[in-house]
């Protein structure tokens, strides 16, 4: 929000609350003649009791909730389709303004819920197994509709949310050491560094005590190597970090991810050690690896890829292809997959095979589509 915003430009169109940090919400408070604290009041409502109406938040004085309700709102996209698959994971198709649609996935877990969130309406990237690719792009997501997947799925996830509201004034909905989200990762639909301020600001607000308290460690930004934004991130977001790799070597990178052109993978492990440098909290980073047949996959690829990752901090999630309408590649087979797998083992890594999940109802790795508007502005359908 821009310092120079008056009340009078707040009043003639409602603010949108949901996507505000504490930061940010501290200005907007100060701005329309309220006490800072106000903040940490309204950003609680919103983000720990899951309220979306002024009139909920009863420790706030009366004339500020009226106040509230003529200048602002809590507005999040509205949910037009839910499916649940056989393994427990569910996928919310949610509606837009503008008429564009995100998709969220929520996976299950015996130790943990991880939520799958989008970054963007669609990807610019292009990266030939990727469904999300094959749709266009549209726009970025603004930071409320980032967060909005966080806070749509805690509602649809727990019931007892709106109940709670009017049984306490104070405290959380939910235990953080019982919450149903325990994890969340930037891995949906788009890429979360061309995105970067809006990204970075829903980060806060998952990080933020007052709002998600989620740990550093268990919020993770994936990203296909903007190396710029990469390098900038170190400085104003110390999150966990997944980098899809999916090639040992520039010239079949090239082929797959075509913004290794612009960033070749030199540059992009360069900023991973300068992401890491003069910090041991962070642990390791996580390299993605799609296993695709004939492409990627062969015993000189595992060895080549062992070779390139020496001496950096990182574990490897290979990652079997999930195949969607009109792809050009294939899965590789599990027997080539495990072989991948106990060559970088025996080269000191920690690699596993990630598990497919959602596959049943396309939520899995590299499926997402949603609907959106290519730049020629067709409408190309949610499958």
């Amino acid at each position: 929000m821009n310092s120079d915003t008056s009340v009078s430009q707040i009043a003639s169109a409602k603010v949108n609350l949901l996507g505000y940090d504490l930061a940010h919400m501290k200005a907007f408070f100060t701005e329309i003649g309220e006490k800072p604290f106000r903040a940490v009041q309204v950003l609680k409502w919103i983000h720990q009791f899951g309220a979306d109406d002024f009139t909920q938040m009863s420790n706030v004085s009366q004339a500020l909730r009226k106040k509230l309700s003529k200048i602002a709102e809590i507005r999040a996209p509205e949910i037009i389709a839910e499916q649940k698959a056989s393994d427990g994971t569910i996928k919310w198709l949610m509606r837009l303004d503008g008429g564009n649609s995100i998709e969220t996935v929520y996976i299950p877990e015996d130790n943990r819920g991880t939520l799958c969130v989008s970054s963007q309406v669609g990807c610019a990237l292009d990266c030939g197994f990727c469904s999300t690719a094959k749709q266009g792009f549209n726009r970025n997501l603004t930071s409320a509709e980032i967060i909005a997947q966080l806070w749509v799925a805690n509602r649809a996830l727990n019931p007892l949310a709106q109940a709670s509201i009017a049984q306490s004034k104070h405290g959380k909905v939910q235990d953080s050491k019982n919450r149903v989200i325990t994890n969340v990762v930037l891995m949906g639909m788009g890429e979360p560094l061309l995105n970067f301020e809006n990204v970075v600001e829903a980060i806060h607000l998952m990080l933020e005590d007052h709002a998600y308290g989620l740990s550093k460690r268990r919020v993770t930004i994936s990203t296909a190597g903007v190396v710029p934004a990469l390098r900038r991130l170190r400085e104003v977001c110390d999150v966990s970090l997944a980098i899809s790799l999916h090639a040992p070597n520039d010239q079949i990178r090239n082929k797959i991810v075509p913004l290794n052109k612009k960033y070749p993978i030199k540059e992009l492990l360069e900023a991973c050690r300068f992401y890491f440098s003069g910090d041991t909290k962070k642990k390791q980073f996580t390299v993605e690896y799609v296993m695709l047949a004939g492409i990627n996959d062969s015993e000189k690829n595992a060895h080549e890829l062992a070779a390139l990752l020496k001496k950096l901090p990182c574990k490897i999630n290979l990652i079997p292809f999930n195949p969607f309408p009109n792809s050009e590649f294939d899965c590789s087979k599990m027997q080539t997959i495990n072989r991948f797998k106990d060559i970088l083992y025996k080269a000191g890594y920690v690699a596993v095979i990630r598990k497919t999940r959602g596959e049943d109802i396309d939520a899995a790795c590299g499926q997402l589509a949603g609907k959106v508007k290519d730049k020629s502005r067709r409408i190309i359908r949610h499958r």
